[in-house]
């Protein structure tokens, strides 16, 4: 399925040349004594996937809404399209789309009267047929929104923001509430976006969709972005080791596991110790022998290379899902 088909109204032209769509510097915003974005600085290019990445709280939602023109910051400068969103909100309106986690839908309307509506209001709009193809809500396309389970509805927020053939998507934890089916078919549109020359913002808690999607991504943590480039970059930044994991055991602390031979860190995640080493057997034969000394065994016993969850994990201290 082509990505790019536009209605009645003509085709979109979309923006050419490279540079920025995204352009943010010491941006910041307070909510009473909450320092919910404190001077952050970023850009997302022209026809790139960006991901913001941050557990509960970080100022990824105060973030992307100050972009999008529904929050004033305090301090910095904004400019989305090349237009400072700040003030001129109104002009970005045509141009991008916008998906909300929770997107209020007329409860009595259908699926179709839904997307008919938001057609209604540009000037330039893709067709209904292909909204619903996109999504894959045609079976659902004559059941009123009420009707919707989450992820179906999670289906119908994508698909109004993408009616105006945006060329830049804001796409805020767009799979929540998706089965795993449903998810990948999503993930599938949001690559066919940018194969199209759509930039998209997508913020997740999902680690492996993260990966999986963005050409960069920024770490958030307390209002601040801690970290930010490609997946692979991030990685090699903070680790050259291999994580040895099981399931915590009782009696070995962190302390006494980094001093197994090789073991740079160890950390503790729900349930589950991480070893970073630069020799897997030999910080496993000392594993073994240590655990088999309290009377001790180390249930599902892995290997891999270190991941963007790692990295995460390292630089906030807890997991993205937190």
């Amino acid at each position: 399925m082509a990505i790019s088909p536009s209605g009645q109204d003509g085709a979109a032209t979309p923006a050419t040349g490279d540079g920025a769509v995204i352009e943010v510097a010491r941006l910041r915003k307070r909510y009473g004594d909450v320092q919910a974005v404190d001077s952050i600085s970023f850009e997302v290019h022209r026809g790139e996937i960006f991901g913001l990445l941050g557990p509960n709280g970080a100022g990824k939602t105060t973030t992307v809404e100050i972009l999008e023109g529904l929050r004033s910051p305090d301090e910095g400068t904004v400019r989305v399209l090349g237009i400072d969103a700040a003030h001129h909100a109104d002009r970005i309106k045509e141009r991008v789309g916008v998906q909300l986690q929770t997107a209020a839908l007329y409860p009595f309307l259908t699926v179709v009267e839904v997307l008919d509506l938001f057609r209604s209001f540009y000037a330039r709009s893709r067709p209904t047929a292909w909204l619903l193809e996109a999504v894959d809500l045609g079976e659902r396309r004559h059941a009123q929104t009420r009707q919707l389970s989450g992820g179906q509805r999670q289906r119908l927020s994508v698909a109004l923001a993408l009616v105006n053939e945006p060329e830049l998507v804001f796409l805020d934890e767009p799979t929540t509430g998706m089965d795993p089916q449903a998810r990948r078919s999503l993930w599938d549109l949001v690559l066919r976006l940018r194969e199209g020359g759509t930039s998209v913002l997508l913020t997740t808690h999902y680690m492996e969709e993260a990966e999986q999607l963005c050409d960069r991504v920024a770490i958030m943590d307390h209002g601040r972005v801690l970290e930010s480039g490609t997946v692979e970059a991030l990685v090699t930044r903070r680790f050259h080791e291999r994580a040895v994991f099981f399931d915590t055991l009782p009696g070995l602390s962190v302390p006494e596991l980094e001093q197994l031979p090789r073991v740079e860190r160890a950390m503790l995640e729900d349930g589950v110790t991480v070893l970073y080493t630069g020799d897997v057997s030999a910080t496993i034969g000392a594993l073994l022998g240590r655990a088999e000394q309290l009377g001790l065994e180390p249930r599902n016993l892995g290997i891999r290379r270190a991941t963007l969850e790692d990295v995460f994990l390292d630089l906030t201290g807890r997991a993205l899902r937190e």
